[in-house]
C-alpha cells in the first residue's frame, strides 16, 4: 500500500545537517534504473566558500569557511519547465503528479534540457532520447521507498505527499545553488543546516563532477 494517493502530489525532502556528500543515493539510484554512463537521475552538489587570514604570529585563522551537499533529482515541478519546452508533448504530469517522459513521443530534441533549470531530463545516447527520474514510481506502486531514500545512510532523504513534507519539515526551497524556487515551484523541501545560504548567494562555489549531464550554466 502506497503512503501517497496517486491524486496527491509528490516530493522530496533533503535533510543537509544529514546529508555528507557521499553520493550513494546517486549510485543507488543508477544502479537500480540501470542508466548508462553520463546520465544521473540524482547529482549531489557541494556549495562551499568563505576563506581565511593569517595573523603577525603566522596563525591562519578561519574566514567564515562553509560547506554543505544538496542531493538534488527532478523535482517534480508544479510548473515544469519541460513540459512547457517539449514540442512533442513527451513530457506529461502522471499519477502521484510526477513528471515522465512518453519514449514513444519523445524525439530527442533536448528542448526540456535545455529549459529545466536543475538538470533532471537528460539525453541518453543508446535509447536516442530522453531520460529522467520518475520518481520509482513503480515502487511506489508497490508501497517502496525510491532507490535513493532506500539507499541515504543517514536517512538525509525522505519523499511522500509534498504538502506532509512541509508541514513536518518548512516549506524552504530556494537554496544556494539552486535558483529561487519561483521559476517552477518545485516539489521539494530542503531542511538547511546553519550554513546554507539563499538561491542567489554568491559567497560560494559549486563544485559537480564534470560527468554529469543537463547542469545548466545558471543554475547557481
Amino acid at each position: 500500500m502506497s503512503k501517497i494517493n496517486k491524486d496527491e502530489q509528490f516530493g522530496f525532502m533533503i535533510d543537509q545537517s544529514r546529508c555528507v556528500g557521499c553520493r550513494t543515493c546517486q549510485m543507488a539510484c543508477k544502479d537500480g534504473r540501470d542508466r548508462p554512463v553520463g546520465v544521473n537521475f540524482r547529482r549531489v552538489y557541494e556549495y562551499e566558500g568563505g576563506g581565511y587570514s593569517m595573523d603577525e604570529n603566522g596563525t591562519i585563522i578561519s574566514n567564515d569557511v562553509f560547506a554543505y551537499y544538496s542531493s538534488i533529482s527532478c523535482n517534480h515541478c508544479t510548473d515544469p519547465a519541460c513540459i512547457k519546452a517539449c514540442p512533442t508533448g513527451a513530457m506529461m504530469k502522471t499519477r502521484y503528479g510526477i513528471v515522465m517522459v512518453n519514449d514513444k513521443m519523445c524525439v530527442g530534441c533536448k528542448a526540456c534540457a535545455m529549459a529545466c533549470p536543475y538538470g533532471a531530463p537528460q539525453f541518453n545516447k543508446a535509447e536516442k532520447h530522453m531520460n529522467k527520474c520518475d520518481g520509482c514510481i513503480d515502487r511506489i506502486d508497490e508501497g517502496l521507498d525510491p532507490f535513493c531514500v532506500a539507499s541515504c545512510p543517514f536517512r538525509a532523504l525522505e519523499w511522500g505527499n509534498i504538502a506532509d513534507l512541509r508541514a513536518e519539515h518548512g516549506f524552504l526551497a530556494s537554496v544556494a545553488p539552486l535558483i529561487d524556487e519561483s521559476a517552477t515551484l518545485p516539489n521539494l523541501v530542503v531542511k538547511p543546516e546553519k550554513n546554507t545560504r539563499k538561491s542567489g548567494n554568491r559567497d560560494g562555489v559549486m563544485h559537480l563532477p564534470h560527468s554529469y549531464q543537463g547542469v545548466k550554466d545558471d543554475i547557481i
